[in-house]
């Protein structure tokens, strides 16, 4: 699904409105039930009042419609509404004169001094202002907003809380602090961005029946990635397949310490399906891998490497950033030259992590040496020493956008939401794995998998995506069998298996 700028999801609404045609009125309606039905559906209200507060524009005239659907269902509710002396939009007068006879339980906020009483088992709903915000919060709403965060109440906004800005930072005023974020048909970029984390909790996409043909033929440069998108790129095996057919990967990694990193990577990457694996090692650590790893072969001397046996390698993981490593890496990476991919792949032979990333930060010369379709996968702080600081997260997704196509590389920006940006110009947010992850390790293992990927003939965009992705969904399902806190990356391996059967994986042709 592709991610719309706020301008653009209203263009949505309205294409649809046009083109289904729909009254607007009907497609608030849509909104609402989707909203209503997850409330019902995830939430123990016996005994319990919902007490939801509008605006008097079309989120307030949301909140409304689902009002009326709650009570419809014998769900007891509280209606405030902000009052500024307008009428509101004809779509919220419309949801207004429908709730009315059904409730005389309804408030308008003038001042302060309408501020309700909150009961602990309260369930606030946030229906006051949209994605059309562009400025910060000021005045009653502002005021009522800190009121609300200031509850102590889990507060469920309706497709973004108020205060939030879809397109922009939302510094400046208050936002209001979500449990959940019910998002109405559409991801916007603002609930992708870990700034924004404190505001949107947990979120939720609800399709509410927009046109398709919007979608398809409106230009973004940024998309989720969702289950349909990575099992369009996944390449299921055939049954005439053997070893040779899956790559050969290199997987340069580990010093003294450090060889766990090694190990993860080396196991991620033949649990990603390479057909076979080398690591170079230093040759005292050898006998680590040899036993750890036993699937995988082993050499300790790169001048005894013959790129022309490899389709990919990987470097970084545990190498550390003295002059041997630095030496080491550059040499690596002048071998990447003499790689040859997959027929048919357009470059895509080189994986880039941790302190090879570190090095090429602090050492410029070596991007001469960075093939195209290279993927780096940087965090946050490895991002800033490549490339500088950022002021805020959009600035950060603009420059990655702008560095990956700079240096015809793909950057992985990894996140709770990472951010594979493509040469090209576009950009996918991954939608799998869960904060269990944020562990140590968990890098090695993803290093290992786009390895593995790269190798087995992925093009570099395509790998980058699945191989997050997979990362991510097998983080999910090792949850399975563990807890966020249990949580390790070796567990994270361990649920490669079954994320490759959510996939589809098993299947032969």
């Amino acid at each position: 699904m592709k991610v719309f700028t706020g301008p653009q999801v209203r263009a949505w609404d309205a294409y649809t409105i046009e083109h289904e045609p729909v009254r607007s009125l009907d497609l608030m309606e849509r909104a609402a039930l989707a909203c209503c039905q997850w409330i019902v559906g995830n939430y123990a209200l016996k005994g319990r009042v919902c007490h939801i507060f509008c605006a008097k524009g079309n989120n307030g005239g949301d909140g409304l419609a689902l009002a009326r659907l709650l009570l419809e269902r014998n769900v007891p509710v509280r209606v405030y509404i902000l009052e500024f002396g307008n009428l509101g939009t004809e779509d919220f007068q419309a949801n207004l004169a429908g709730l009315h006879p059904l409730t005389q339980d309804i408030t308008f906020i003038q001042s302060r001094d309408a501020f309700p009483g909150l009961p602990a088992d309260a369930v606030i709903v946030d229906a006051l202002l949209g994605s059309g915000l562009n400025r910060p919060l000021e005045g009653l709403t502002a005021d009522l907003v800190r009121f609300l965060n200031g509850s102590g109440r889990p507060i469920l906004a309706i497709d973004l809380p108020t205060g939030l800005r879809t397109d922009e930072p939302s510094a400046g005023g208050p936002v209001i602090q979500a449990a959940h974020t019910l998002t109405l048909g559409s991801w916007k970029l603002g609930l992708l961005l870990a700034e924004n984390a404190p505001y949107f909790g947990e979120v939720h996409l609800l399709p509410i029946g927009l046109d398709p043909v919007y979608e398809a033929e409106t230009a973004s440069p940024l998309r989720v990635t969702d289950l349909e998108l990575a099992r369009g790129f996944y390449r299921p095996r055939s049954s005439f397949s053997h070893k040779g057919t899956f790559g050969h990967a290199l997987l340069v990694a580990g010093n003294e310490g450090k060889m766990g990193a090694c190990v993860l990577g080396a196991r991620a990457c033949l649990h990603s399906g390479v057909g076979l694996l080398t690591l170079l090692v230093p040759r005292e650590q050898a006998v680590i891998v040899q036993t750890a790893v036993p699937e995988a072969m082993a050499l300790s001397d790169v001048d005894a490497v013959k790129p022309s046996a490899y389709k990919a390698l990987g470097v970084g993981p545990g190498l550390g950033t003295d002059d041997a490593a630095l030496e080491l890496v550059e040499r690596v990476l002048g071998l990447a030259a003499q790689i040859q991919p997959e027929t048919g792949t357009a470059g895509g032979k080189v994986v880039i992590d941790a302190d090879a990333l570190n090095l090429l930060g602090t050492n410029p010369r070596l991007w001469a040496k960075v093939p195209r379709g290279s993927i780096l996968t940087p965090h946050p702080k490895e991002f800033e020493r490549l490339f500088g600081p950022a002021a805020n997260d959009f600035e950060r997704v603009r420059m990655a956008l702008e560095k990956a196509a700079e240096h015809r590389c793909v950057i992985v920006l990894k996140g709770h939401r990472t951010l594979v940006a493509t040469p090209d110009g576009s950009g996918y947010f991954n939608t799998t794995g869960n904060a269990g992850m944020a562990t140590g390790g968990s890098g090695d293992v993803l290093t290992g998998i786009l390895t593995g990927l790269l190798a087995q003939g992925y093009p570099s965009q395509q790998a980058a995506v699945l191989g997050v992705y997979l990362h991510g969904l097998a983080g999910d399902m090792a949850l399975d069998s563990a807890s966020m806190e249990s949580l390790t990356a070796s567990g994270i391996v361990d649920g490669m298996g079954k994320a490759f059967k959510h996939l589809g994986a098993g299947t032969v042709l």
